[in-house]
Protein backbone atom coordinates (compact mmCIF):
# COMPACT_ATOMS: atom_id res chain seq x y z
CA UNK A 1 0.00 0.00 0.00
CA UNK A 2 1.21 3.52 -0.87
CA UNK A 3 0.75 5.48 2.39
CA UNK A 4 1.03 8.75 0.47
CA UNK A 5 -2.02 7.91 -1.64
CA UNK A 6 -5.16 9.30 0.08
CA UNK A 7 -7.54 6.94 -1.74
CA UNK A 8 -5.55 3.84 -0.83
CA UNK A 9 -5.59 4.93 2.81
CA UNK A 10 -9.38 5.30 2.69
CA UNK A 11 -9.77 1.92 1.02
CA UNK A 12 -7.67 0.35 3.72
CA UNK A 13 -9.93 1.85 6.39
CA UNK A 14 -12.98 0.38 4.62
CA UNK A 15 -11.28 -3.02 4.51
CA UNK A 16 -10.50 -2.84 8.24
CA UNK A 17 -14.18 -2.15 9.00
CA UNK A 18 -15.29 -5.06 6.78
CA UNK A 19 -12.83 -7.37 8.49
CA UNK A 20 -14.15 -6.34 11.91
CA UNK A 21 -17.76 -6.95 10.85
CA UNK A 22 -16.93 -10.53 9.91
CA UNK A 23 -14.92 -11.14 13.08
CA UNK A 24 -17.87 -9.90 15.14
CA UNK A 25 -20.25 -12.16 13.18
CA UNK A 26 -18.01 -15.14 13.81
CA UNK A 27 -18.16 -14.55 17.56
CA UNK A 28 -21.96 -14.58 17.46
CA UNK A 29 -22.20 -17.85 15.52
CA UNK A 30 -23.83 -20.55 17.59
CA UNK A 31 -25.76 -23.64 16.60
CA UNK A 32 -28.99 -23.96 18.59
CA UNK A 33 -30.76 -27.28 17.90
CA UNK A 34 -34.33 -26.69 16.78
CA UNK A 35 -33.77 -22.95 16.36
CA UNK A 36 -30.93 -22.67 13.85
CA UNK A 37 -31.86 -23.59 10.30
CA UNK A 38 -29.86 -26.57 9.07
CA UNK A 39 -29.77 -25.52 5.44
CA UNK A 40 -29.46 -27.95 2.56
CA UNK A 41 -26.85 -25.61 1.06
CA UNK A 42 -25.50 -22.09 1.27
CA UNK A 43 -22.64 -19.81 0.31
CA UNK A 44 -19.54 -19.60 2.49
CA UNK A 45 -17.54 -16.36 2.27
CA UNK A 46 -15.88 -13.86 4.56
CA UNK A 47 -14.14 -10.49 4.51
CA UNK A 48 -11.70 -11.56 1.75
CA UNK A 49 -14.46 -11.93 -0.84
CA UNK A 50 -16.24 -8.75 0.27
CA UNK A 51 -13.02 -6.71 0.23
CA UNK A 52 -12.22 -8.03 -3.26
CA UNK A 53 -15.68 -7.00 -4.50
CA UNK A 54 -15.44 -3.55 -2.90
CA UNK A 55 -12.02 -3.10 -4.46
CA UNK A 56 -13.48 -3.92 -7.88
CA UNK A 57 -16.42 -1.56 -7.37
CA UNK A 58 -14.19 1.30 -6.29
CA UNK A 59 -11.99 0.76 -9.34
CA UNK A 60 -15.05 1.92 -11.26
CA UNK A 61 -15.09 -0.70 -14.05
CA UNK A 62 -18.07 -3.02 -13.80
CA UNK A 63 -17.62 -4.77 -17.14
CA UNK A 64 -15.49 -7.89 -17.22
CA UNK A 65 -11.78 -7.22 -16.97
CA UNK A 66 -8.57 -8.59 -15.50
CA UNK A 67 -10.23 -10.27 -12.52
CA UNK A 68 -12.55 -12.17 -14.86
CA UNK A 69 -9.62 -13.24 -16.98
CA UNK A 70 -7.76 -14.43 -13.86
CA UNK A 71 -10.79 -16.43 -12.74
CA UNK A 72 -11.28 -18.03 -16.15
CA UNK A 73 -7.64 -19.11 -16.21
CA UNK A 74 -7.92 -20.41 -12.65
CA UNK A 75 -11.02 -22.49 -13.39
CA UNK A 76 -9.44 -23.96 -16.53
CA UNK A 77 -6.28 -24.87 -14.63
CA UNK A 78 -8.21 -26.42 -11.74
CA UNK A 79 -10.34 -28.58 -14.03
CA UNK A 80 -7.59 -29.39 -16.50
CA UNK A 81 -9.36 -28.01 -19.59
CA UNK A 82 -8.14 -25.76 -22.38
CA UNK A 83 -10.23 -22.78 -21.37
CA UNK A 84 -13.19 -21.40 -19.47
CA UNK A 85 -15.65 -18.57 -20.20
CA UNK A 86 -17.61 -16.88 -17.41
CA UNK A 87 -21.38 -16.51 -17.65
CA UNK A 88 -24.09 -14.98 -15.48
CA UNK A 89 -25.42 -18.39 -14.37
CA UNK A 90 -25.06 -22.14 -14.77
CA UNK A 91 -28.34 -22.15 -16.70
CA UNK A 92 -26.84 -19.67 -19.16
CA UNK A 93 -23.74 -21.83 -19.37
CA UNK A 94 -25.87 -24.81 -20.43
CA UNK A 95 -27.67 -22.68 -23.00
CA UNK A 96 -24.40 -21.36 -24.41
CA UNK A 97 -22.84 -24.83 -24.58
CA UNK A 98 -25.72 -26.16 -26.68
CA UNK A 99 -25.97 -22.97 -28.74
CA UNK A 100 -22.22 -23.22 -29.37
CA UNK A 101 -22.60 -26.74 -30.74
CA UNK A 102 -25.28 -25.36 -33.10
CA UNK A 103 -23.33 -22.28 -34.17
CA UNK A 104 -22.87 -21.72 -37.92
CA UNK A 105 -19.22 -21.01 -37.03
CA UNK A 106 -18.82 -24.62 -35.87
CA UNK A 107 -18.28 -26.80 -38.93
CA UNK A 108 -19.71 -29.97 -37.40
CA UNK A 109 -22.66 -28.21 -35.81
CA UNK A 110 -25.84 -29.78 -34.53
CA UNK A 111 -29.05 -28.85 -36.33
CA UNK A 112 -32.70 -28.66 -35.24
CA UNK A 113 -34.18 -32.15 -35.04
CA UNK A 114 -30.90 -33.81 -34.08
CA UNK A 115 -31.12 -36.05 -31.03
CA UNK A 116 -29.29 -35.60 -27.74
CA UNK A 117 -29.29 -38.39 -25.14
CA UNK A 118 -29.87 -37.17 -21.58
CA UNK A 119 -31.30 -38.51 -18.28
CA UNK A 120 -35.00 -38.13 -17.58
CA UNK A 121 -34.25 -37.39 -13.94
CA UNK A 122 -32.44 -34.18 -13.10
CA UNK A 123 -32.62 -30.40 -13.20
CA UNK A 124 -34.62 -28.64 -15.96
CA UNK A 125 -31.72 -26.51 -17.15
CA UNK A 126 -30.00 -29.57 -18.60
CA UNK A 127 -33.03 -30.20 -20.80
CA UNK A 128 -34.22 -26.64 -21.49
CA UNK A 129 -31.53 -25.67 -24.02
CA UNK A 130 -32.25 -28.80 -26.05
CA UNK A 131 -35.93 -27.85 -26.30
CA UNK A 132 -35.22 -24.16 -26.82
CA UNK A 133 -32.75 -24.84 -29.64
CA UNK A 134 -35.06 -27.24 -31.47
CA UNK A 135 -33.14 -30.42 -30.66
CA UNK A 136 -34.84 -33.66 -29.64
CA UNK A 137 -34.01 -34.94 -26.15
CA UNK A 138 -33.82 -38.71 -25.90
CA UNK A 139 -34.60 -39.61 -22.30
CA UNK A 140 -33.10 -42.57 -20.48
CA UNK A 141 -33.51 -43.76 -16.91
CA UNK A 142 -30.97 -43.48 -14.11
CA UNK A 143 -29.78 -46.10 -11.66
CA UNK A 144 -30.65 -46.16 -8.00
CA UNK A 145 -27.81 -45.46 -5.55
CA UNK A 146 -25.59 -43.52 -8.00
CA UNK A 147 -28.52 -41.64 -9.65
CA UNK A 148 -26.53 -41.54 -12.88
CA UNK A 149 -27.11 -43.44 -16.12
CA UNK A 150 -25.94 -46.97 -16.84
CA UNK A 151 -23.63 -46.54 -19.86
CA UNK A 152 -25.04 -49.75 -21.37
CA UNK A 153 -28.36 -48.02 -22.06
CA UNK A 154 -26.63 -45.57 -24.41
CA UNK A 155 -26.41 -48.35 -26.99
CA UNK A 156 -30.18 -48.77 -26.95
CA UNK A 157 -30.73 -45.01 -27.17
CA UNK A 158 -28.51 -44.55 -30.22
CA UNK A 159 -30.19 -43.78 -33.55
CA UNK A 160 -29.15 -42.36 -36.91
CA UNK A 161 -30.17 -38.92 -35.61
CA UNK A 162 -28.09 -39.03 -32.41
CA UNK A 163 -25.42 -36.30 -32.33
CA UNK A 164 -24.62 -35.71 -28.66
CA UNK A 165 -24.84 -36.89 -25.06
CA UNK A 166 -25.54 -34.30 -22.33
CA UNK A 167 -25.04 -35.67 -18.81
CA UNK A 168 -25.12 -34.17 -15.32
CA UNK A 169 -22.87 -35.67 -12.66
CA UNK A 170 -25.75 -36.02 -10.24
CA UNK A 171 -25.29 -34.29 -6.89
CA UNK A 172 -21.53 -34.44 -7.35
CA UNK A 173 -21.36 -38.15 -8.17
CA UNK A 174 -19.32 -38.73 -11.36
CA UNK A 175 -20.69 -40.74 -14.25
CA UNK A 176 -18.75 -43.78 -15.48
CA UNK A 177 -16.75 -41.60 -17.79
CA UNK A 178 -14.47 -44.23 -19.36
CA UNK A 179 -17.34 -46.12 -20.94
CA UNK A 180 -19.25 -42.96 -21.85
CA UNK A 181 -16.24 -41.30 -23.51
CA UNK A 182 -15.49 -44.52 -25.39
CA UNK A 183 -19.11 -44.76 -26.61
CA UNK A 184 -19.09 -41.14 -27.79
CA UNK A 185 -15.78 -41.56 -29.62
CA UNK A 186 -16.93 -44.75 -31.31
CA UNK A 187 -20.12 -43.15 -32.62
CA UNK A 188 -18.66 -39.66 -33.22
CA UNK A 189 -20.94 -37.99 -30.69
CA UNK A 190 -20.28 -34.80 -28.77
CA UNK A 191 -20.12 -35.24 -25.00
CA UNK A 192 -21.23 -32.31 -22.84
CA UNK A 193 -20.98 -32.48 -19.04
CA UNK A 194 -23.37 -30.55 -16.82
CA UNK A 195 -20.91 -30.18 -13.95
CA UNK A 196 -22.92 -27.53 -12.11
CA UNK A 197 -23.38 -29.65 -8.96
CA UNK A 198 -19.97 -31.31 -9.09
CA UNK A 199 -17.04 -28.91 -8.93
CA UNK A 200 -14.11 -30.79 -7.41
CA UNK A 201 -15.35 -34.33 -8.09
CA UNK A 202 -12.77 -36.82 -9.39
CA UNK A 203 -13.12 -39.85 -11.63
CA UNK A 204 -9.94 -41.95 -11.72
CA UNK A 205 -7.99 -38.92 -10.54
CA UNK A 206 -9.35 -36.61 -13.24
CA UNK A 207 -11.76 -33.77 -12.53
CA UNK A 208 -15.32 -34.05 -13.77
CA UNK A 209 -15.98 -31.27 -16.23
CA UNK A 210 -12.81 -32.19 -18.15
CA UNK A 211 -14.08 -35.19 -20.12
CA UNK A 212 -16.43 -33.59 -22.64
CA UNK A 213 -15.82 -31.28 -25.55
CA UNK A 214 -17.73 -28.79 -23.37
CA UNK A 215 -18.80 -28.67 -19.75
CA UNK A 216 -20.65 -26.22 -17.55
CA UNK A 217 -20.41 -24.85 -14.02
CA UNK A 218 -22.80 -22.95 -11.78
CA UNK A 219 -21.73 -20.50 -9.11
CA UNK A 220 -25.20 -20.02 -7.65
CA UNK A 221 -25.01 -19.66 -3.83
CA UNK A 222 -25.87 -23.31 -2.98
CA UNK A 223 -23.13 -24.64 -5.25
CA UNK A 224 -19.54 -25.53 -4.48
CA UNK A 225 -18.29 -21.96 -4.88
CA UNK A 226 -20.20 -18.80 -5.63
CA UNK A 227 -20.05 -15.44 -7.34
CA UNK A 228 -23.48 -14.55 -5.89
CA UNK A 229 -24.80 -15.71 -9.25
CA UNK A 230 -22.66 -16.91 -12.11
CA UNK A 231 -21.40 -19.83 -14.11
CA UNK A 232 -18.90 -20.90 -16.73
CA UNK A 233 -18.58 -22.86 -19.96
CA UNK A 234 -15.41 -24.94 -20.09
CA UNK A 235 -14.02 -26.17 -23.38
CA UNK A 236 -11.54 -28.74 -24.68
CA UNK A 237 -11.77 -27.55 -28.28
CA UNK A 238 -10.27 -24.10 -28.82
CA UNK A 239 -12.77 -23.26 -31.57
CA UNK A 240 -15.26 -22.61 -28.78
CA UNK A 241 -13.20 -19.78 -27.29
CA UNK A 242 -14.42 -17.46 -30.03
CA UNK A 243 -17.78 -19.10 -30.67
CA UNK A 244 -19.10 -19.13 -27.11
CA UNK A 245 -17.58 -15.82 -26.06
CA UNK A 246 -19.30 -14.25 -29.09
CA UNK A 247 -22.64 -15.90 -28.27
CA UNK A 248 -22.36 -14.70 -24.68
CA UNK A 249 -21.60 -11.14 -25.86
CA UNK A 250 -24.57 -10.41 -28.18
CA UNK A 251 -23.09 -12.44 -31.06
CA UNK A 252 -20.53 -9.75 -31.84
CA UNK A 253 -17.64 -10.63 -34.15
CA UNK A 254 -15.12 -8.56 -32.21
CA UNK A 255 -12.98 -10.54 -29.81
CA UNK A 256 -11.78 -7.66 -27.62
CA UNK A 257 -12.07 -8.27 -23.90
CA UNK A 258 -14.27 -5.85 -22.00
CA UNK A 259 -11.39 -3.72 -20.76
CA UNK A 260 -9.50 -3.52 -24.07
CA UNK A 261 -7.87 -0.07 -24.20
CA UNK A 262 -6.20 0.07 -27.62
CA UNK A 263 -8.15 2.33 -29.99
CA UNK A 264 -7.74 -0.22 -32.81
CA UNK A 265 -8.85 -3.13 -30.63
CA UNK A 266 -7.10 -6.37 -29.73
CA UNK A 267 -6.84 -7.32 -33.41
CA UNK A 268 -5.36 -3.89 -34.30
CA UNK A 269 -7.63 -3.94 -37.39
CA UNK A 270 -10.80 -2.47 -35.90
CA UNK A 271 -11.65 -0.33 -38.96
CA UNK A 272 -10.30 -2.64 -41.67
CA UNK A 273 -13.47 -4.76 -41.86
CA UNK A 274 -16.11 -3.98 -44.46
CA UNK A 275 -19.87 -4.24 -44.95
CA UNK A 276 -21.22 -3.48 -48.44
CA UNK A 277 -17.64 -2.71 -49.43
CA UNK A 278 -17.38 0.10 -46.89
CA UNK A 279 -15.32 0.27 -43.72
CA UNK A 280 -17.22 -0.73 -40.58
CA UNK A 281 -16.29 -0.68 -36.88
CA UNK A 282 -15.52 -4.33 -36.00
CA UNK A 283 -16.78 -3.76 -32.46
CA UNK A 284 -20.28 -3.54 -33.92
CA UNK A 285 -20.20 -6.37 -36.39
CA UNK A 286 -22.25 -9.44 -35.51
CA UNK A 287 -21.47 -12.92 -36.82
CA UNK A 288 -23.99 -14.86 -34.72
CA UNK A 289 -27.39 -14.31 -33.19
CA UNK A 290 -26.35 -14.20 -29.56
CA UNK A 291 -27.34 -13.15 -26.07
CA UNK A 292 -26.08 -10.96 -23.25
CA UNK A 293 -25.16 -13.50 -20.58
CA UNK A 294 -22.18 -11.87 -18.91
CA UNK A 295 -21.55 -11.48 -15.18
CA UNK A 296 -19.79 -8.35 -13.91
CA UNK A 297 -16.27 -7.71 -12.61
CA UNK A 298 -17.16 -7.51 -8.87
CA UNK A 299 -18.64 -11.01 -9.17
CA UNK A 300 -15.43 -12.24 -10.80
CA UNK A 301 -13.48 -10.67 -7.93
CA UNK A 302 -15.52 -12.78 -5.50
CA UNK A 303 -14.96 -15.85 -7.65
CA UNK A 304 -11.19 -15.42 -7.61
CA UNK A 305 -11.23 -15.56 -3.81
CA UNK A 306 -13.70 -18.45 -3.75
CA UNK A 307 -11.56 -20.55 -6.08
CA UNK A 308 -8.67 -20.25 -3.62
CA UNK A 309 -10.88 -22.04 -1.07
CA UNK A 310 -12.33 -24.76 -3.29
CA UNK A 311 -10.07 -27.53 -1.92
CA UNK A 312 -11.20 -26.81 1.64
CA UNK A 313 -14.84 -26.68 0.51
CA UNK A 314 -14.55 -30.07 -1.21
CA UNK A 315 -12.82 -31.57 1.84
CA UNK A 316 -15.64 -30.33 4.11
CA UNK A 317 -18.34 -31.74 1.81
CA UNK A 318 -16.70 -35.16 1.79
CA UNK A 319 -16.25 -35.11 5.56
CA UNK A 320 -19.89 -34.17 6.18
CA UNK A 321 -21.13 -36.79 3.72
CA UNK A 322 -19.05 -39.50 5.39
CA UNK A 323 -20.29 -38.46 8.83
CA UNK A 324 -23.97 -38.67 7.93
CA UNK A 325 -23.37 -41.90 6.02
CA UNK A 326 -21.99 -43.48 9.21
CA UNK A 327 -25.38 -42.79 10.78
CA UNK A 328 -27.35 -43.80 7.70
CA UNK A 329 -25.89 -47.33 7.63
CA UNK A 330 -28.34 -48.05 10.44
CA UNK A 331 -31.31 -46.96 8.32
CA UNK A 332 -30.98 -49.38 5.41
CA UNK A 333 -34.26 -51.08 6.27
CA UNK A 334 -35.99 -47.86 5.29
CA UNK A 335 -33.80 -46.16 2.68
CA UNK A 336 -31.72 -46.80 -0.40
CA UNK A 337 -28.46 -45.09 0.47
CA UNK A 338 -26.35 -43.10 -2.00
CA UNK A 339 -23.32 -44.81 -3.49
CA UNK A 340 -20.26 -43.26 -5.12
CA UNK A 341 -19.51 -44.43 -8.65
CA UNK A 342 -16.65 -46.94 -8.82
CA UNK A 343 -13.21 -45.31 -9.14
CA UNK A 344 -14.57 -41.92 -8.12
CA UNK A 345 -14.18 -39.41 -5.33
CA UNK A 346 -17.29 -37.21 -5.38
CA UNK A 347 -17.45 -33.64 -4.22
CA UNK A 348 -20.92 -34.23 -2.84
CA UNK A 349 -23.61 -31.60 -3.29
CA UNK A 350 -26.00 -33.24 -0.83
CA UNK A 351 -26.97 -36.50 0.89
CA UNK A 352 -29.80 -38.24 -0.96
CA UNK A 353 -32.12 -40.82 0.56
CA UNK A 354 -34.74 -42.84 -1.33
CA UNK A 355 -37.55 -44.36 0.72
CA UNK A 356 -37.90 -48.09 0.15
CA UNK A 357 -41.23 -49.65 -0.79
CA UNK A 358 -43.29 -50.62 2.26
CA UNK A 359 -41.22 -48.46 4.60
CA UNK A 360 -44.44 -47.46 6.32
CA UNK A 361 -44.15 -43.74 5.58
CA UNK A 362 -43.90 -41.44 2.57
CA UNK A 363 -41.73 -38.48 1.65
CA UNK A 364 -44.27 -35.94 2.83
CA UNK A 365 -44.31 -37.57 6.27
CA UNK A 366 -40.56 -37.43 6.84
CA UNK A 367 -39.74 -34.15 5.10
CA UNK A 368 -42.48 -32.22 6.93
CA UNK A 369 -41.22 -33.72 10.19
CA UNK A 370 -37.65 -32.64 9.43
CA UNK A 371 -38.66 -29.18 8.26
CA UNK A 372 -40.52 -28.65 11.54
CA UNK A 373 -37.23 -29.47 13.25
CA UNK A 374 -35.56 -26.68 11.19
CA UNK A 375 -33.85 -29.14 8.81
CA UNK A 376 -34.17 -28.15 5.18
CA UNK A 377 -34.97 -30.86 2.62
CA UNK A 378 -35.31 -30.92 -1.15
CA UNK A 379 -36.44 -33.51 -3.74
CA UNK A 380 -34.03 -34.55 -6.47
CA UNK A 381 -34.98 -31.50 -8.51
CA UNK A 382 -37.62 -32.22 -11.19
CA UNK A 383 -37.70 -36.00 -10.75
CA UNK A 384 -38.97 -37.51 -14.00
CA UNK A 385 -39.04 -34.27 -15.95
CA UNK A 386 -41.63 -35.59 -18.41
CA UNK A 387 -44.16 -35.59 -15.56
CA UNK A 388 -43.61 -31.86 -14.98
CA UNK A 389 -46.36 -29.65 -16.51
CA UNK A 390 -44.03 -27.68 -18.79
CA UNK A 391 -42.56 -30.79 -20.44
CA UNK A 392 -45.56 -33.00 -21.08
CA UNK A 393 -45.91 -31.97 -24.72
CA UNK A 394 -42.30 -31.40 -25.79
CA UNK A 395 -40.90 -33.31 -28.76
CA UNK A 396 -38.84 -36.16 -27.34
CA UNK A 397 -38.07 -39.85 -27.42
CA UNK A 398 -37.96 -42.26 -24.46
CA UNK A 399 -35.79 -45.37 -24.38
CA UNK A 400 -36.85 -48.10 -21.96
CA UNK A 401 -38.92 -47.62 -18.84
CA UNK A 402 -38.38 -44.61 -16.56
CA UNK A 403 -39.17 -46.65 -13.46
CA UNK A 404 -36.38 -45.29 -11.30
CA UNK A 405 -37.00 -41.70 -12.37
CA UNK A 406 -40.64 -42.10 -11.32
CA UNK A 407 -39.69 -43.54 -7.94
CA UNK A 408 -37.11 -40.83 -7.32
CA UNK A 409 -39.71 -38.21 -8.17
CA UNK A 410 -41.95 -39.32 -5.30
CA UNK A 411 -39.69 -41.12 -2.82
CA UNK A 412 -36.31 -39.32 -2.77
CA UNK A 413 -35.15 -36.30 -0.81
CA UNK A 414 -31.84 -34.82 0.26
CA UNK A 415 -30.34 -32.98 3.19
CA UNK A 416 -27.24 -30.85 3.29
CA UNK A 417 -23.55 -31.62 3.53
CA UNK A 418 -22.22 -28.19 2.52
CA UNK A 419 -19.27 -26.59 4.36
CA UNK A 420 -21.53 -24.42 6.50
CA UNK A 421 -22.54 -27.51 8.48
CA UNK A 422 -20.39 -28.87 11.30
CA UNK A 423 -20.39 -32.14 13.23
CA UNK A 424 -23.07 -30.84 15.59
CA UNK A 425 -25.51 -29.93 12.84
CA UNK A 426 -24.84 -33.15 10.89
CA UNK A 427 -25.50 -35.18 14.05
CA UNK A 428 -28.67 -33.14 14.63
CA UNK A 429 -29.96 -34.18 11.19
CA UNK A 430 -29.15 -37.82 11.92
CA UNK A 431 -30.66 -37.72 15.39
CA UNK A 432 -33.98 -36.45 14.05
CA UNK A 433 -34.13 -38.96 11.21
CA UNK A 434 -33.46 -41.70 13.74
CA UNK A 435 -36.19 -40.34 16.01
CA UNK A 436 -38.65 -40.29 13.12
CA UNK A 437 -37.77 -43.86 12.12
CA UNK A 438 -38.24 -45.10 15.69
CA UNK A 439 -41.99 -45.00 15.11
CA UNK A 440 -41.68 -47.62 12.39
CA UNK A 441 -40.68 -51.26 12.71
CA UNK A 442 -37.65 -52.63 10.95
CA UNK A 443 -38.50 -55.39 8.52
Amino acid sequence: MDKNNPEENKREKIFEIVEKIFKDREKLKKFEPGKTWVQYAGSIFDDKEVKAMIDAILDGWFGLGQRAENLEKGIAKYLGVKGSILTNSGSSANLLAIAGLMSPLFKDRLKPGDEVITPACGYPTTVNPLVQQGLTPVFIDVEMETYNINPEILKKALSSKTRAVFLPNTLGNPNEMDEIVSFCKKHKLFLVEDNCDSLGSDYKGRKTGSFGILSTQSFYPPHHMTMGEGGAVNYNDERFERIIRSLRDWGRSCYCRGDEKHRLGACRHRFDFKIDGKSYDHKYMFGQIGYNLKPIEPQAAMGVEQLKRISSFVKARRKNFDRIYDHAKNWEDFFILPKATNNSSPSWFAFLLTIKDNAGFNRFDITTYLEKKMIQTRPLFAGNILKQPAYRSIRHRVVGELTNSDKIMHDSFFVGVYPGLNDESIDYIARNIKKFLSKYKKR
